[in-house]
């Protein structure tokens, strides 16, 4: 039945893709409740957050544990050049993603010479360090207290206010990155990141270099964890540390793992389901958190390679080359 709705999917996908879409631009028409619509946005903001991790982890094969400390930095960065230069929401968004790209690449320029748990404690370190940043330079963070009162967007002189607004606006940035995700990874440069990733030393022998690749990663990644931070400080209009923390960066990491490692839907699909599950079981205060860590256990015994990962891409495109009939061997 699954492949039975895969063919059908891809067979159809004209049709499909523009349902999906109006589904999507008419949910706040029906889904009228302030909260549900906050948990909408919310999964728009980790489906950007797991896709940019995807790209470094997934596809580079760098296992970084400190993405939160980028998805602060972007924060903190647009919170800044709104509250203090009073720059427009949309240069703050796009500035934001240049500095936190900046970072990305001052940390991989020297961590990327590590591999495997001893660049994953770098990364770990890097975020922990940042946090720490947040809290102790009160002169330009207010330190625990935050920085309240950063502005909604505004567009011709329209202020983004209401939750409604501003899902649309999360689910551009959403449809944006998964765009931008899908036509880099199947460009040549994402082939080159990819090839890092299975094999260094024939990467090299055919005249790619992984040092370059996986510094390109870095830095993409970093920099679309920046622009959705952007975003969250704007949306909230409140940031302080304790968004940007070690258990931020797991749950971020726990929903490409779960989604499935270098594929753009698994991100899509671990970011929705660790968002709402939580959600749906929070009528079980005292279990839910528990029901969920048994799920997750479950996951990795019986699906490690989850929701959706790379080898289920692989075999799906194998899949549908295998029918497409072969018109060539009849002439």
């Amino acid at each position: 039945m699954n492949r039975k709705i895969q063919q059908f999917v891809f067979e159809h996908k004209k049709v499909v893709i523009p349902i999906a879409a109006l589904i999507f631009l008419g949910l706040p028409f029906f889904v009228t409740n302030s909260y549900f619509l906050h948990i909408l946005i919310m999964v728009c903001i980790y489906i950007c957050l797991a896709l940019s991790l995807n790209l470094v982890t997934g596809y580079a094969g760098q296992l970084v544990l400190g993405h939160a400390a980028f998805y602060g930095i972007g924060a903190y960065a647009g919170a800044l050049l709104m509250l203090k230069l009073h720059v427009n929401f949309f240069a703050a968004l796009l500035l934001s993603a240049a500095i936190t790209g900046f970072f990305g690449f001052l940390l991989g320029m020297p961590a990327l010479r590590l591999r495997g748990d001893y660049l994953a404690i770098v990364t770990l370190g890097f975020g922990e360090i940042v946090r720490l940043v947040f809290v102790n330079w009160k002169g330009l963070t207010r330190g625990p207290a935050g920085l309240p009162g950063i502005p909604s967007p505004q567009i011709f002189g329209f202020a983004i206010s209401g939750r409604t607004e501003f899902y649309y606006l999360a689910l551009i940035l959403a449809l944006f990155t998964i765009f931008f995700m899908v036509k880099l990874i199947n460009s040549g440069v994402g082939m080159a990141m990819q090839t890092v990733k299975n094999d260094e030393i024939a990467a090299e022998a055919i005249g790619i270099q992984p040092r370059k690749y996986k510094i390109m990663a870095f830095v993409i990644s970093s920099a679309f964890a920046g622009m959705i931070g952007c975003f969250f400080a704007s949306y909230l209009s409140y940031i302080s540390p304790t968004a940007f923390v070690y258990n931020t960066s797991m749950t971020i990491l726990t929903m490409v793992v779960l989604g499935g490692l270098g594929s753009i839907m698994g991100s899509v699909l671990g970011a929705s389901i660790l968002v709402i599950v939580p959600e749906m079981l929070r009528f079980l205060n005292d279990y839910r958190m528990l029901i969920f860590g048994a799920l997750m256990v479950f996951m990795m015994i019986f699906k490690p390679e989850g929701f959706w990962g790379a080898g289920k891409r692989r075999r799906n495109i194998y899949k549908i080359n295998s029918e497409v009939p072969d018109h060539g061997s009849n002439s």
